[in-house]
């Protein structure tokens, strides 16, 4: 999961190989400082960085990618990915398109709470995260009107938002392994017993620590399996208990480099997350796509297959389960749904500015 990822420094150096191999443009980095930035709690902090990363020249057509919780702009610049998407011929083609991917609040290289604030970092939520992207996206680079928002997991969350909080900002949006409702049922509880089980940790000392807490990578772990990873793949990895103590122990030894309260506050943030009020505001053609074995959307619940039907341009594409798929994990590999994707964007029409 997102949370187990190396260094970003070696995150780097195995995507700038990634985006050679993928023939597209090498990406490029950028910062950009919001002045006084007002969090959905009424705190304000008087310089909020947000980092991002651009693939192709802003002479294309502005395309905005989201990355997932723990995540940043490097976890979409994968082979799996960005190696199927921004290559020449490919539906996301850099050479045509100009791919924005932020860094979100509390994620990559954008302000966090390790940066020193620790504990007394503002609150921030994912409609927070999604007013400091349009105002980068606005203000820092001056797109007036992208033609796709796509996002991740988190990231499809927050497409979900940005469909109905900026309707006439873009021509598309393709929501994935996300549903636009409350945050709640499975989803939840498994996330709060995660960070409860690292806030009770006496080496978290209310956040004050001087190491990370030892129980962050089995409270990790444990919601990585529960939640992700795709039930035909386990049991086609794991049919004995010696194969699947086999990826326990592999998972384990895998050092946690993420930062403990980084960490709570980037799955903390999706608590008040409910998109299902502002369905009917959607204008762009909503493509969401999710994948049949997902732990976290399980689509048995009809709750997205129902919300869908409220957005007057909105569609579905279920991906089929298969030991192939990776649950929750699905849609991390494009080879999936680009062919979904390319149709999206030659049928989605181009709306006024």
């Amino acid at each position: 999961m997102r949370g187990l990822r190396p260094l970003l420094a070696a995150i780097f150096a195995v995507t700038s190989f990634a985006a050679m191999a993928a023939d597209y443009p090498p990406p490029k980095q950028g910062d950009f400082i919001v002045h006084d930035f007002k969090f959905h709690g009424g705190e304000v902090m008087a310089e909020l960085k947000l980092h991002y990363t651009t693939v192709g020249e802003a002479t294309g057509q502005p395309v905005l990618v989201l990355h997932g919780s723990g995540g940043s702009a490097a976890s979409m610049l994968t082979p799996g990915f960005a190696g199927e998407l921004f290559g020449a011929g490919q539906p996301l083609d850099a050479s045509k398109y100009y791919i924005v991917i932020p860094d979100g609040i509390g994620h990559g290289k954008s302000s966090k709470p390790s940066d020193g604030m620790k504990t007394a970092f503002p609150k921030y939520d994912y409609d927070d995260m999604v007013e400091a992207q349009a105002r980068l996206v606005k203000e820092g680079l001056g797109i007036k009107h992208l033609r796709l928002v796509i996002g991740n997991s988190m990231g499809g969350m927050q497409g979900w938002l940005w469909a109905e909080k900026y309707p006439d900002m873009m021509d598309a949006v393709v929501p994935m392994a996300s549903q636009p409702t409350a945050m709640a049922s499975r989803n939840w509880i498994l996330r709060r017993m995660m960070l409860e089980t690292i806030r009770n940790d006496p080496d978290y000392n209310n956040g004050n620590y001087a190491q990370q807490p030892r129980m962050m990578k089995y409270a990790i772990a444990a919601y990585g399996f529960a939640s992700s990873g795709g039930t035909l793949a386990y049991q086609d990895h794991a049919p004995s208990a010696e194969k699947a103590d086999h990826m326990v122990d592999a998972r384990l030894a895998v050092a946690v480099t993420a930062d403990a309260n980084d960490f709570i506050y980037q799955w903390q943030a999706s608590r008040d997350y409910d998109a299902s009020v502002g369905l009917s505001r959607i204008e762009a053609t909503v493509l969401a796509i999710n994948s049949a074995d997902d732990e976290r959307n399980p689509p048995e619940t009809g709750v997205t297959a129902a919300a869908i039907k409220q957005v007057r341009h909105g569609s579905l594409y279920l991906i089929p389960a298969s030991t192939e798929t990776r649950g929750h994990g699905t849609t991390a590999n494009a080879k999936f749904y680009k062919l979904q994707l390319e149709e999206l964007l030659r049928s989605a029409p181009p709306r006024a500015m």
